[in-house]
């Protein structure tokens, strides 16, 4: 198989969907590898890093997509390059679709198969591909909230952990999964008054065991909501519903209530956000006001730290990659349940449930597909 790597182009986004590490892997298999000049320039790798690891380097990006039978990547592709995709290729790639109704569009219009991260399952219950960029998005959370508190970033002027004599932020995290988990994590550890919502309760007992009390943990109801997001200097919102889009959480209402100078951070916002009043943001203007509060939502949070989030990502979608290259998507996915579930596009077709229901699309199961 010939595989494609292209370069990010959205907006600062300097990860890149493969390693020469597994390049090299995909090599020893027997596959072509293709990766477009300075895809991995973001990390610190080079065009002759992946040279030696067997790769061809190519230029134009129009002759990967036109040449590749998958193409492997980091973030959603923008429109352009939906138009490149055929009814010939897989794509593998985060997608996040319930929030992204003309990238659906563009997707099925090109017949291409596309597998998405984010809902690739483990037996466990758990998203595998989406936890170490939502490890990444958590622990970044509390630096950019940390950052805009500041005053001259327009925040309240509030340290986090506060110093003798002056108590310390108060951060509410909506959301007690892995994202939520690692958000507070920095949280606690910068030294703030942390409280997580959430609407599990044998995932707050869990959250209440790792803290040992430094954390808060509350059963998550609209009074709830009420009286600790009103009462933040810095809310995090990292809700999750696989596949689908965001609850809206955080009203408008909730927001004018807020302190002047509160920031919002919505991990959230890939798929369409959990507060009312979210718009997705880039790394090159970051943050927005409404009613005084900060916000931030930024849609490729993990972008900011590019090595990490690369080398954390690739650990975990390489193993798929492989089986991909080596079986072929079909015999792939029907090797493996989990993957399959990572079917969100295939012939012009809707084949993730939750997608389907958001957008108004007929939904094919991926089940279906493979017979088909």
């Amino acid at each position: 198989m010939k595989v494609g790597v292209p370069r990010e182009i959205k907006t600062l986004e300097f990860r890149v969907g493969m390693t020469p590490a597994g390049v090299l892997e995909l090599v020893t298999d027997g596959h072509d590898v293709v990766v477009e000049s300075n895809a991995g320039a973001g990390i610190g790798m080079t065009d002759d890093d992946y040279r030696k690891a067997g790769a061809s380097i190519e230029k134009d990006p129009a002759k990967i997509f036109e040449s590749a039978d998958m193409i492997v990547k980091v973030k959603e592709p923008q429109l352009n390059e939906c138009a490149m995709l055929s009814d010939q290729q897989v794509l593998f790639t985060y997608l996040h679709l319930a929030a992204d109704p003309k990238q659906t569009e563009a997707l099925v219009k090109s017949g291409t198969t596309a597998i998405a991260y984010e809902t690739v399952t483990a037996n466990d219950g758990s998203l595998p591909l989406l936890t170490p960029m939502s490890e990444v998005a958590g622990r970044l959370s509390i630096q950019a909230g940390a950052f805009a508190l500041q005053k001259a970033n327009g925040g309240r002027g509030v340290l986090l952990g506060g110093v003798p004599g002056v108590a310390p932020g108060k951060v509410v995290v909506i959301g007690g999964g892995v994202a939520g988990l690692n958000a507070a994590d920095m949280a606690v550890g910068l030294g703030a008054e942390v409280t997580i919502l959430d609407r599990s309760v044998p995932r707050l007992r869990e959250i209440e065991n790792i803290y040992a009390g430094r954390v808060s943990t509350i059963y998550s109801t609209k009074q709830a909501i009420d009286h600790y997001v009103t009462d933040a200097d810095l809310v995090v919102g990292a809700v999750l519903v696989a596949g689908a889009a965001a609850p809206k959480l955080v009203t408008a209402e909730h927001v004018k209530h807020m302190r002047d100078g509160a920031v919002m951070v919505d991990i959230s916002i890939d798929q369409g956000g959990c507060f009312e009043t979210s718009r997705p943001t880039t790394h090159a203007d970051p943050t927005y006001v409404v009613d005084g509060v900060v916000h931030y939502c930024v849609t490729n949070m993990p972008g900011a730290v590019p090595r990490t989030s690369t080398f954390a990502l690739t650990n975990v979608t390489l193993p798929f990659v492989k089986n991909l290259a080596n079986y072929g998507w079909r015999d792939a996915l029907s090797r493996d349940r989990h993957l399959a579930n990572g079917l969100n596009v295939h012939a012009g077709h809707i084949n993730h449930e939750a997608v389907a229901h958001d957008l108004g699309y007929n939904y094919q199961s991926a089940a279906d597909a493979l017979a088909a």
